[in-house]
């Protein structure tokens, strides 16, 4: 199985946003959210992906096929004070398809992304999200050999478990 992770161009963003349709789904069932008159889920978010030097989209290919994509930024969810000292890496949004779930897929793309941006990372979920919660952290305490923490935060940033590493010192692969 051939995995690619590629950053996105602006001519995949419609791609991206398709994509983004099956996640918005999959969170509904968590966050409540409905589809507009549209008849679609809204990102705002989405458009600064190619506006914004600080955020990454990328998408995630299996054997050539589309299996989903991860949105990335460059900031923090910790306070002001925090974040004028500590500023790293955050994955704002991660989607693997559900055909391509218990494959190991989302985990090897989270190691690609990771070792694609040495520094500090921040890995946060909703409380609600259970299945999320469970697959971060078994995942980020096997890249770090357990080197992370985590705290929950409740602040006009975030409300939920954060992770956090560095991993700035790690052995280029």
């Amino acid at each position: 199985m051939k995995i690619e992770v590629t950053q996105a161009t602006f001519q995949e963003k419609a791609i991206l946003r398709n994509l983004m349709q099956l996640y918005l789904y999959d969170f509904s069932e968590m966050d409540g959210n409905s589809v507009g008159e549209s008849g679609l889920f809204d990102y705002r978010y989405l458009d600064l992906y190619w506006t914004e030097p600080d955020r990454y989209p990328f998408l995630v290919r299996v054997d050539g096929q589309l299996a989903g994509f991860a949105l990335l930024c460059r900031g923090t969810y910790f306070s002001e004070q925090e974040a004028l000292r500590q500023t790293g890496m955050m994955v704002s949004e991660f989607f693997v398809m559900r055909k391509f779930r218990r494959l190991d897929v989302g985990s090897q793309v989270a190691r690609l992304i990771f070792d694609r941006f040495p520094g500090r990372w921040e890995i946060a979920q909703k409380p609600e999200n259970k299945i999320g919660k469970a697959f971060w952290r078994a995942l980020i305490a096997g890249y770090t050999k357990g080197d992370y923490r985590e705290v929950f935060l409740d602040n006009a940033q975030w409300h939920g478990p954060v992770q956090v590493f560095d991993n700035s010192n790690f052995p280029v692969k």
